[in-house]
């Protein structure tokens, strides 16, 4: 069997409050999952999404520290209008507005409570 990239994952510091922040994009994420120190949501192209608690992480490696952000995730509107309401809906993690980016796309960045960056985009021209 061949090496097969297929899991997303993130480090966080309070799991609720970073699941609290998928959900509202639209993750279906069941509601015990708040206080679990390990959490997967399946993706379609079989990709999952975890997240787990730094005290889960630390659990096995008792050296390990937060570092500088270097993950990113991206969720595909519909439609600008679409990228433009998600933002609005939570501009309380807003990072960059929505704008109309050179290369095509309705764009607007947020960040998750942990510092992630989690991008919104649509097409400009739905034909495209």
């Amino acid at each position: 069997m061949a090496i097969q990239f297929n899991v997303i994952g993130l480090v966080v510091s309070d799991m609720g409050r970073s699941l609290a922040f998928y959900r509202r994009l639209g993750l279906d994420i069941p509601a015990e999952a708040d206080g679990a120190p390990h959490v997967e949501v399946p993706l379609p192209g079989g990709f999952r999404l975890c997240w787990d608690t730094e005290e889960t992480i630390k659990s096995f490696d008792p050296d390990w520290t937060p570092g500088p952000g270097r993950t990113g995730l991206a969720f595909q509107c519909d439609t600008p209008a679409e990228v433009d309401q998600t933002y609005a809906d939570m501009s309380e993690h807003g990072h960059l507005k929505p704008w109309d980016a050179f290369w095509g796309q309705r764009y607007a960045v947020l960040t998750d409570p942990d510092g992630i960056s989690v991008d919104l985009y649509a097409p400009l021209d739905p034909t495209a």
